[in-house]
């Protein structure tokens, strides 16, 4: 009897943790800030606000089988997102150290909003893209933080 309770208890919180999991949603929020002299590049916060579904756009190809997928751009193309802008690391006299205090206050408010709203920051990732050689300070600076939340 003690081993049939067991199993029963093992399978109703294997049952339970699988439906807890098929009931989240995720949110990614993309932060990219300009690394380009004298302030002429753009930084922003964006978030989308439409969902798409990967398998659209996806093909799965075999060596019988080589075909891509076809899938259109414009198809593709997110025009509902939020954009939230921010300043520039450069400016005209070099690297600014109040814009980059400046941009983590707005993110760390976007943060703060988003674990109101029930959010879970799980995951952050970040990388810097510089274009030309290695005296070029021209390039981007991209992070993205992945959250999650029950429904």
């Amino acid at each position: 009897m003690k081993k049939f309770l067991l199993l029963l208890a093992c399978t109703f919180c294997f049952m339970w943790n699988t439906q807890a999991q098929q009931q989240t949603e995720y949110q990614i929020v993309t932060v990219v800030e300009s690394i380009v002299p004298n302030g002429l590049g753009r930084s922003r916060m964006i978030v989308a606000n439409e969902s798409r579904d990967y398998k659209e756009f996806t093909s799965t190809r075999t060596e019988e089988d080589n075909t891509r997928n076809k899938s259109k751009r414009k198809d593709i193309r997110v025009k509902g997102f939020d954009e939230t802008k921010l300043l520039n690391f450069y400016n005209l006299g070099g690297i600014r150290f109040q814009n980059i205090a400046a941009n983590d206050a707005i993110v760390m408010s976007k943060i703060n909003t988003m674990a109101q709203e029930g959010w879970e920051l799980v995951f952050v990732n970040s990388g810097v893209e510089s274009v030309g050689s290695e005296d070029d300070a021209n390039g981007i600076y991209v992070t993205r933080y992945i959250f999650k939340r029950s429904l």
